[in-house]
């Protein structure tokens, strides 16, 4: 059976007329009472029958109806899947990631690639490195943009490909101490109000240990999920705080004399393939990372 022919019966059923039908659809009347006869036959029972009003679906016809229009909507999907392997004209993008990865690494990466495929919409979540390799790996998310290591349950769900090198510096308000120094060490911490990430974030996780492990416990103030209101927060002299240096002109901030490196990756299922979309996506971040990050600009704190 045709996909015209189905189109047609959803179109009768639709406006209950045959003059009309054969009007929306371009065709003439004959043609239709044509392709109704022999769709009966086809199927061994009527689907419609006339009255004065026009065509009405028999109980048959509206059983029929219901599979007609499932089949035309899967059709057209494989239409729109197919168009969208051909070309990117059409399709969507669910990327996770970080403060970080959803501030200052994705924005150039999605304008690139939208001024090429401007049919294919994005959704973004940020959210922790966890939350996002789990919903990666269940299907939630296409991609992620996480810092590893990846949770060990998620491991053998995910594919996992090295992004980039993120360095962690330390700001400090325009008059405090810390500014005339080149570079700080742990000790220059103690006692001093720290502007930090949120509890349980990756990039607070590295800080905490990195300090704990020289005997450093920070004073922390205030705990923020994302970056601009950490720098207003020290621009304003609450604190010092930690920021990627994805944040930051390539002079700014105060590198740690044990250089606060952190390992940012992209991550996809392992369970199933790529979209067309998110394969070419994939292709134009890491572009837009060499072109912009690679090699690093080195800080005159160095």
């Amino acid at each position: 059976m045709e996909l015209t022919t189905l189109r047609q019966f959803v179109a009768i059923a639709k406006v209950g007329s045959l003059t009309e039908a054969a009007r929306t659809l371009g065709v003439g009347q004959p043609a239709l009472s044509i392709m109704l006869s022999k769709l009966d036959a086809h199927v061994g029972t009527p689907l419609t029958h006339r009255t004065r009003r026009g065509i009405e679906l028999s109980d048959a016809g509206r059983v029929f109806l219901t599979f007609a229009t499932e089949a035309l909507r899967q059709a057209d999907q494989g239409v729109s899947a197919v168009r969208e392997l051909v070309g990117l004209t059409a399709g969507s993008l669910r990327i996770g990631g970080g403060a970080t990865a959803i501030t200052y690494i994705l924005p150039p990466a999605v304008s690139g690639f939208r001024r090429q495929h401007p049919g294919v919409r994005f959704y973004l979540r940020e959210a922790g490195s966890s939350d996002v390799a789990a919903a990666v790996a269940s299907g939630e998310l296409d991609l992620g943009i996480v810092t590893l290591p990846t949770p060990a349950a998620d491991e053998h769900r995910l594919l996992i490909a090295p992004l980039a090198d993120d360095e962690l510096r330390l700001i400090v308000p325009d008059k405090h101490a810390l500014a005339r120094k080149a570079a700080f060490d742990w000790p220059d911490l103690t006692g001093v109000p720290v502007v930090a990430f949120e509890r349980g974030s990756a990039v607070r996780e590295l800080i905490d240990s990195r300090a704990k492990a020289a005997g450093v416990t920070l004073d922390v103030v205030m705990e923020l999920r994302a970056i601009e209101p950490i720098k207003r927060m020290v621009a304003a002299g609450i604190g010092v705080g930690f920021v990627s240096r994805f944040a930051l002109p390539s002079r700014a901030g105060l590198r740690c004399k044990q250089p606060l490196i952190r390992k940012l990756a992209l991550v996809r299922s392992s369970q199933r393939p790529p979209s067309v979309a998110a394969a070419a996506f994939e292709k134009t971040l890491l572009a837009t990372l060499r072109r912009a990050q690679s090699p690093p600009t080195l800080s005159r704190y160095a």
